[in-house]
């Protein structure tokens, strides 16, 4: 397993795997797939964007940009982290969060936040063994699958 920042040749892996997310978990509301050209940017700014290579492929990837807007937020970050279904379970998550949160203590970030949806509980189990802590569930804020869900935010001080 490889840890090492994204690169726009990356892009179309993480594609993949943000948008079967997209298309059809739980741990996210969005609907709008991500575009290539959208991820390519993200990666080609200051972005931190960090992947995990296993036998030549990109298994999962991890980023952090900022919670909300204004000086006052500038040191929370909100995190998304997503991982092939072949990578689960074996450490590559662990390995992620790991070099995203080294990275965001490196540039002065005091508190990581997690948003998961609600029915999402592995995603919520998984951040918890991490050291997060639930600190908000928002019934019924999101919607999906034609059903109303939870949002959970936890966060990490760093």
């Amino acid at each position: 397993m490889i840890m090492r920042n994204a690169t726009s040749a990356d892009a179309e892996a993480i594609a993949e795997i943000w948008n079967r997310e997209i298309r059809d978990g739980v741990s996210t509301f969005n609907t709008v797939e991500k575009e290539l050209g959208a991820i390519k940017a993200a990666i080609a700014s200051e972005a931190v964007f960090k992947v995990v290579e296993e036998n030549g492929g990109v298994h999962g990837f991890a980023t952090f940009g900022p919670f909300r807007s204004g000086p006052g937020y500038v040191r929370t970050m909100e995190h998304t982290i997503y991982l092939a279904a072949a990578a689960r379970g074996k450490g590559a998550g662990r390995a992620l969060m790991g070099a995203l949160e080294a990275e965001a203590k490196a540039r002065g970030v005091h508190v990581l936040v997690a948003g998961v949806g609600g029915e999402n509980a592995a995603g919520i189990a998984f951040h918890t063994r991490l050291g997060f802590v639930e600190v908000g569930r928002m019934p019924q804020v999101g919607q999906k699958f034609d059903r109303w869900m939870d949002f959970v935010l936890l966060q990490k001080m760093l």
